[in-house]
């Protein structure tokens, strides 16, 4: 069956609002480190206004930055997400459009504004972030069109989205299609936060095979079998999903598939400057590769290799060319 893209995404579209700031600032304003924080319309006005001047605003959202990543490496991405006709909206929509990413979802009228995310960046790296979702919790089954889940490969949902009930009936109609449309259905835990929320559901979504595969960190992993031990919540995947991935940071990550384990290390990287966007970009790099049939081994270097690539900087989007460091490697994109 022929496809018009590698993988479409949904998820919450999001403009980020990205600067460095030191741990005093993150205990002045009462922030947990490395935490996801949501806000109401309010606190992230205050937030914004007491950011740093050399602030950057970048169009983000976790599964947007994965249709971002694929399209730096060459594949054909799409993305189904909900903004309002505003000012970030345009910027969000006009960003996708440059960068020849699908996106077909219709405005939201008569709503709340577009989402922003105040990421802050500690000089370790670490981000801590603060999200106000207005129109991207809005998304809801009219806006999952089976022709274009039909002509994707793969099909990514974020567990960032799994709340609203209209968003979780769309990403249940997504997964519908795209199983009617023999396509595969994949779902990342997003944040431990996110599993202990929704940890039976997901554990069903994974188990029913409503999603075939699943993506996952170390604490994620854990959580969502409620282990410390990581082996532990290895051996429960590799029963329930068709396929897993997991990332381990500094130390590479893993792909389970029939039972069998692949691991594969870390891209060295000189300097990290900024974790935010590691795992999208991952997940870019092994869905993108997946989706063109390659070998575990070869979905799992791609997808190091490209979170290597967004944590030498500032920012959930790649700036180096990608296809070009997959060539240097010897990697097939």
């Amino acid at each position: 069956m022929t496809t018009r893209f590698d993988v479409l995404t949904i998820g919450n579209a999001i403009v980020d609002v990205i600067a460095p700031i030191d741990d005093n600032f993150l205990v002045d304003e009462g922030l947990r480190k490395s935490i996801m924080h949501l806000v109401d319309a309010e606190r992230s006005a205050d937030l914004y206004a007491k950011m740093p001047e050399n602030k950057s605003i970048i169009p983000g959202g976790s599964s947007a930055n994965t249709a971002a990543g694929v399209a730096a490496l060459g594949g054909r991405a799409a993305f189904v997400g909900k903004v309002a006709e505003d000012e970030l909206g345009l910027i969000f929509r006009d960003d996708f459009d440059t960068k020849g990413i699908g996106y077909e979802t219709g405005y939201l009228y008569d709503g709340p504004a577009t989402a922003r995310s105040m990421i802050l960046v500690t000089p370790d790296g670490e981000r801590t972030m603060n999200t106000y979702l207005g129109a991207c919790q809005h998304l809801t089954e009219d806006d999952i069109v089976e022709e274009t889940i039909g002509a994707s490969a793969i099909t990514y949902m974020e567990g960032y989205l799994w709340d609203p009930p209209e968003a979780k009936k769309a990403f249940i109609k997504a997964a519908h299609y795209a199983h009617k449309n023999e396509r595969a259905a994949a779902i990342t835990l997003s944040d431990p936060f996110c599993v202990n929320r929704f940890r039976n559901e997901f554990l069903d979504l994974i188990k029913s095979k409503t999603m075939d595969y699943v993506f996952a960190n170390i604490e994620e992993a854990k959580a969502l079998y409620e282990t410390d031990d990581l082996n532990v919540a290895v051996r429960q995947l590799a029963e329930d999903a068709e396929i897993a991935a997991v990332t381990m940071g500094s130390r590479g990550a893993m792909a389970i598939k029939n039972g069998e384990i692949v691991s594969v290390p870390a891209f060295p990287v000189g300097n990290v400057v900024d974790v935010t966007g590691a795992g999208d970009l991952f997940a870019s790099g092994f869905l993108l590769a997946t989706a063109r049939g390659q070998s575990m081994d070869e979905a799992l270097k791609l997808g190091c290799l490209a979170a290597s690539e967004v944590i030498s900087h500032y920012g959930a989007r790649p700036v180096a060319d990608l296809k070009e460091l997959a060539r240097g490697e010897g990697i097939a994109v």
